[in-house]
């Protein structure tokens, strides 16, 4: 697939078939996610591949916002770190958390991005339980190990709408 191609069809997809994602396929784009930049070619991001329910389940629980739609997922793509390699480990895990994103949609499969690192469980208790401590009560994560975020991702139950006439214009500048 063409990569403008790749990036006019990819959205956040939230709904999705309960058809089962080939392990392959899902090794296949995990390898793509793999050939990401990384700060000084350091590649400190972790991919842990779920596609069991029970897990699943458990992830959608991971906030009382923003999560509860993976209950539905085949699979789940966790994007961790090794944060005793450098300090950028979040911008290492962002890039290939999209790099993955887009070689989904490549793949012919939908997905959503559901944010991990630094955010409640609870949304009206933000200084509670923290995501991060809810998701290592059952999946087993080295101490200094950190969680990105989880990439939900089967095939889609419907043909998103074309995105919508916008200026890219005003978001550009030209330095003179």
């Amino acid at each position: 697939m063409e990569l403008k191609t790749i990036l006019n069809k990819r959205r956040s997809t939230r709904r999705f078939l309960p058809k089962a994602v080939e392990r392959e396929k899902l090794l296949d784009i995990v390898n793509q996610a793999l050939t990401a930049p990384s700060s000084r070619n350091m590649h400190t991001t972790r991919f842990i591949i779920v596609d069991d329910k029970p897990t699943i389940e458990r992830l959608a629980k991971l906030r009382d916002y923003g999560s509860e739609f993976m209950k539905d997922v085949p699979a789940a793509i966790i994007i961790a770190a090794d944060t005793t390699k450098t300090d950028l480990w979040r911008e290492n895990c962002a890039i290939s958390a999209t790099i993955l994103q887009l070689a989904v949609v490549d793949a012919g499969l939908a997905s959503c991005w559901v944010h991990v690192d630094g955010r409640p469980r609870l949304k009206d208790a933000p200084e509670g339980e923290q995501a991060i401590d809810y998701l290592r009560t059952f999946i087993d994560l080295p101490a200094d190990w950190a969680v990105e975020c989880v990439i939900a991702l089967g095939y889609s139950d419907y043909e998103p709408k074309p995105l919508p006439e916008y200026d890219y214009a005003k978001d550009v500048i030209w330095h003179k």
